[in-house]
């Protein structure tokens, strides 16, 4: 059995009758560092005290054998906490929770914010990914919580270089604690040189809405060698990512991405995805960055060199892919793909002439799946496009 108390960071905190009855009766306990510190003076005599650090699978072997531990985590247990990370591990133990505010909750309380509204995401030892989503879709409150590496400056300096300066940052340090908390309010700008104590979360209020585009014009992306033919024309765009369905998948590949139209499309309107963009040509990488920048779409994982000799199993695995370029090697590039294509995927090829669609068919035939559709589409004066789904 495990009992999980929430604390906060200050050394005279008040426990409810049942934590208390907890911690008197305990004799085995648990917690990082810092909780051992703030909580040391209360221990019963005799207690038996379990660090918790990581790698984590060293506690629960210690965890083993006990009857029943007490655990100390920050703030609600349950939000981002160690009571999720016990249910996980140990799914058939009894767990018993004794939530405290987690450091968001006492900052609004500070900011005398109405917070139920506000999208709560977690950078403490996490990806950017649920963060990036959040600003994409601009959300008006987005509470944060940091680590040491995702401190506020580098949060503000991420928000600044894709173009998400349209919020205000109220950062909380030392929620709790009655010596060092402190709560202050400023620009991106400023939070880009704000060096802030640790523990510290961001609540951040959007000022002004930013705008997402939905079908961005060609003339707006930087191109390659300025060749507006080397570009996915926006209507044939939002066609192929309409035959994508990317709303039902999850892993996105982009190969042959040149000046990233088709993935800054896809990140846009569709901020869930894992976005995976191959291009051979190594000016690609400049064009991926200065367009992802330009339209606010972070997280994109842009790779430079020939798809056909690159490991593909170091990215996730897609259930989409679009194929913006094959170089003459269709079927063995459908080969490659059919081999980490998830179940259920779908790929889709945009043909500019006979020889390219009859090649993509004969490669679907040889990876034993069907093209399923096929729409004919012609922008201006182009020559018309076939775009071509496989399932």
């Amino acid at each position: 059995m495990f009992k999980v108390i929430g604390i906060s960071d200050n050394p005279e905190q008040e426990f409810t009758k049942g934590a208390l009855e907890v911690i008197a009766g305990g004799r085995v306990f648990s917690g990082g560092k810092r909780h051992y510190e703030l909580m040391k003076s209360r221990l019963p005599e005799g207690a038996q005290w379990i660090e918790i650090t990581v790698p984590l699978a060293d506690v629960f072997r210690q965890y083993e054998g006990h009857r029943e531990i007490v655990v100390f985590a920050s703030g609600d247990p349950l939000f981002y906490g160690f009571a999720a990370t016990l249910q996980r591990e140990f799914p058939n133990e009894w767990i018993e929770v004794y939530p405290w505010f987690n450091s968001l909750q006492m900052l609004a309380h500070r900011m005398l914010l109405p917070y139920q509204e506000m999208r709560a995401v977690s950078l403490t030892g996490r990806a950017w990914k649920e963060f990036e989503n959040a600003l994409i879709c601009g959300e008006r409150l987005i509470g944060v919580l940091t680590d040491k590496t995702r401190t506020p400056r580098a949060i503000a300096s991420m928000m600044q270089e894709y173009g998400y300066d349209n919020y205000s940052i109220t950062i909380g340090e030392c929620m709790g604690n009655p010596e060092y908390e402190k709560v202050t309010t400023m620009t991106v700008a400023q939070a880009m040189f704000y060096d802030a104590r640790q523990p510290n979360c961001l609540i951040l209020q959007r000022t002004e809405s930013r705008g997402r585009l939905f079908g961005i014009p060609e003339e707006r992306f930087d191109l390659l060698d300025g060749r507006v033919n080397m570009i996915t024309k926006m209507p044939i765009r939002l066609a192929t990512l309409a035959a994508l369905e990317l709303g039902r998948h999850q892993s996105f590949w982009d190969i042959g991405f040149c000046t990233g139209s088709v993935s800054i499309e896809a990140r846009l309107q569709f901020p869930h995805l894992d976005i995976t963009a191959f291009e051979k040509r190594p000016q690609g990488r400049d064009l991926l960055l200065a367009n992802s920048h330009r339209f606010g779409a972070p997280g994109i994982n842009g790779v430079i060199g020939d798809f056909m000799e690159i490991d593909h199993n170091i990215y996730p695995a897609p259930d989409a892919v679009f194929i913006g370029g094959h170089g003459g090697h269709m079927k063995e590039m459908l080969e490659s793909i059919n081999q980490v294509l998830l179940p259920g995927g779908v790929i889709v090829f945009n043909s500019v002439s006979d020889e390219s669609a009859a090649a993509f068919r004969q490669g679907i035939e040889r990876i034993g799946r069907k093209v399923t559709g096929c729409t004919r589409m012609a922008v201006d004066e182009h020559n018309p496009i076939l775009i071509m789904k496989a399932e």
